[in-house]
């Protein structure tokens, strides 16, 4: 096969899958590698057994390219030769005993307690919408609900007598969700003294409205929370659940039992909260290496 063959597959794997143009290129890259390494190794793409790409890849690890880098290109081989076994360019895939190599899970990245107290500073409550920003931030933090819990959330949702939020989370299942004295404080005062000025006569069961009377999207939250991080001068890549994350990781750095982590996000899977035990060993380790006079 030749670099044509290589890129009439890319040319059909574009049209069939919709793939990315960078992502069709990281694959014309790792091709290309490829077919150059096994001629200078005395063979070539079409020839090439699972002991070559083994060898490879072998090669590829020693000199530092990541796992992630290795499995992409695991993944472009294995199409590649699919499509050459199709169309009769090889008899035989030889990539059909590689496996990729297992990816570990990315740790969600968290703020520290500092972090969130300047975070939870930065919206100006003289206004009413700043007031309705800094309620937002005290609950989602509160409670580590969803981002969509926390936008969708309606008024006869709130039990203030309980101090607890009925929200509906994934696979529509209801779960009661606890809210600290703080966060309570900043509702109720919201919900009295500011969320009017922001209707202004208009009618709306949303606890926290836009100024069209409607309910706030996830997307322009996500903005929100963006802009105040960055007045607030916090450097790092927030996703839209890092407040639902730090809630997370700081009850558990302060000794919350796992299980009950669990129940308040609303995982219906205990290994889906486990991630937050390596976030808070991490900070451990950080703690220990900063402060340890042999860390």
């Amino acid at each position: 096969m030749s670099q044509k063959d290589i890129d009439i597959f890319l040319n059909n794997l574009w049209a069939e899958f919709g793939l990315s143009e960078n992502t069709v290129k990281a694959y014309r890259t790792d091709l290309i590698q490829y077919s150059v390494w096994l001629n200078k190794n005395n063979s070539n793409i079409s020839k090439a057994s699972s002991a070559d790409i083994s060898r490879y890849l072998a090669e590829r690890m020693g000199s530092g390219v990541s796992a992630r880098s290795s499995a992409r290109f695991i993944s472009s081989l294995k199409r590649f030769y699919g499509y050459a076994l199709r169309e009769g360019k090889v008899t035989e895939d030889p990539t059909g005993l590689i496996d990729s190599p297992k990816l570990g899970r990315p740790l969600p990245t968290t703020l520290t307690e500092n972090d969130v107290e300047l975070l939870l500073l930065a919206p100006n409550i003289r206004s009413p919408i700043g007031y309705r920003d800094r309620t937002m931030l005290e609950l989602l933090y509160a409670s580590g609900l969803r981002v969509s819990e926390l936008v969708g959330l309606r008024l006869e949702q709130i039990n203030f007598k309980q101090g607890l939020v009925r929200v509906t989370g994934k696979g529509n299942k209801d779960r009661l969700v606890p809210v600290g004295e703080e966060a309570l404080h900043w509702l109720l005062r919201f919900i009295e003294e500011k969320r009017m000025d922001i209707l202004g006569g208009k009618q709306t069961d949303y606890v926290f409205p836009t100024t069209r009377g409607s309910g706030m999207t996830r997307q322009a939250f996500w903005y929100l929370i963006k802009r105040y991080a960055q007045q607030a001068g916090i450097n790092k890549a927030l996703s839209p659940h890092t407040l639902r994350h730090a809630f997370a990781t700081h009850l558990l750095n302060h000794g919350a039992d796992l299980r009950v982590v669990q129940l308040l996000l609303g995982h219906s899977d205990l290994s889906t909260t486990q991630i937050y035990t390596h976030v808070a060993k991490e900070r451990l380790k950080d703690i220990h290496e900063k402060f340890h006079p042999r860390g």
